[in-house]
């Protein structure tokens, strides 16, 4: 009898066990059910968030007191504060966009690198084409990450893109690969890159639209802004024989460095020059009203420098006076 009440108190804790075990599951289960109904809402609905937080256009937006070229190959003017678009022309077509493309490697450099890390300049790194703009950088040299950033927007280096390029990523093959990667991950849909600098490919291409995308992006970074915004530029470099050379760099942004001024009530704060044969001249700008409310705006495929500021500083002109 013992042996077997024992027995029966056995089963009996069993049993016992095996109800909570399928009650704790089940709580389980719901809870894994409601954990992945609430993501997946999420998910569903996260693009419309992200379009809601941009300004948004299909279609060419005419501007008041505003007429561009019409060998301007896009432009546009984007209200940040008021996500709106305020003109926009041909911002969807896809369109080689030089040394702006540095935009998007000073974003990815700043995302994924140390300032303080030391890059040794390559060989590859020196060896961009001769008519390349460069930061004047050496074989074996050393600097910071941070330096190779500065001499990659106001110069605009292609000879420090590519030595970021190999220190983000190992390789300008796989940094391309991150540069595509990322954009996609923006939105930029409607570009491909093959390299860091910009230098002329008909592989390479983006929008004026998606430069905005990448642009916008990398203002939410007060990094990014002070090194656009600098007119100057002056640090140390270390030589392969541990003597040290000073550099300055020079902002290339007219509207940076004093040699333009902007329109009254405002500030333009900083951007990206870029210029080939094929790409024509472009600028993409951020800049701020009288009340401190944020723009972007860009002009590319210009005709000349001179033609380039002429028409940015005609978009530029529109601000003060667009409703609010």
């Amino acid at each position: 009898m013992r042996c077997i009440d024992k027995k029966r108190r056995l089963l009996s804790i069993i049993l016992i066990i095996a109800i909570l075990s399928a009650g704790c599951i089940s709580k389980k289960e719901k809870l894994v059910t409601e954990y992945e109904t609430t993501n997946y809402d999420t998910y569903l609905y996260e693009g419309e968030l992200f379009a809601s937080q941009l300004c948004v256009s299909d279609t060419n937006v005419p501007l008041n007191d505003f007429e561009a070229a019409s060998s301007l190959h896009a432009g546009a003017l984007f209200g940040m504060s008021q996500q709106k678009v305020f003109y926009s022309e041909q911002i969807h077509d896809r369109l080689f966009p030089a040394s702006t493309t540095k935009i998007l490697t000073l974003y990815l450099a700043l995302k994924y690198g140390t300032l303080s890390d030391i890059v040794t300049v390559s060989d590859n790194a020196v060896a961009v084409p001769s008519d390349s703009s460069v930061a004047g950088l050496r074989s074996g040299e050393q600097l910071t990450l941070e330096d190779l950033l500065y001499g990659l927007m106001l110069p605009s280096g292609n000879d420090s893109a590519v030595a970021i390029a190999e220190h983000i990523s190992g390789s300008v093959d796989a940094f391309v690969e991150l540069m595509n990667k990322e954009a996609n991950a923006l939105g930029a849909t409607n570009s491909h890159f093959v390299n860091p600098h910009g230098y002329h490919d008909e592989n390479h291409y983006t929008t004026a639209y998606d430069l905005y995308l990448i642009f916008n992006q990398g203002i939410l970074n007060q990094k990014f802004i002070d090194i656009i915004s600098s007119a100057t530029y002056t640090t140390d470099i270390k030589e392969p024989d541990g003597s040290t050379r000073s550099v300055t760099w020079k902002q290339s942004n007219l509207f940076v460095n004093g040699t333009r001024t902007a329109p009254e009530n405002v500030t333009v704060i900083g951007g990206k020059t870029g210029t080939t044969d094929e790409a024509g001249a472009c600028l993409v700008l951020y800049e701020q009203d009288s009340q401190s409310r944020p723009y972007i705006s860009i002009v590319m495929g210009a005709e000349s420098k001179n033609a380039l500021y002429n028409t940015m500083d005609s978009l530029l002109s529109t601000i003060s006076g667009l409703s609010q």
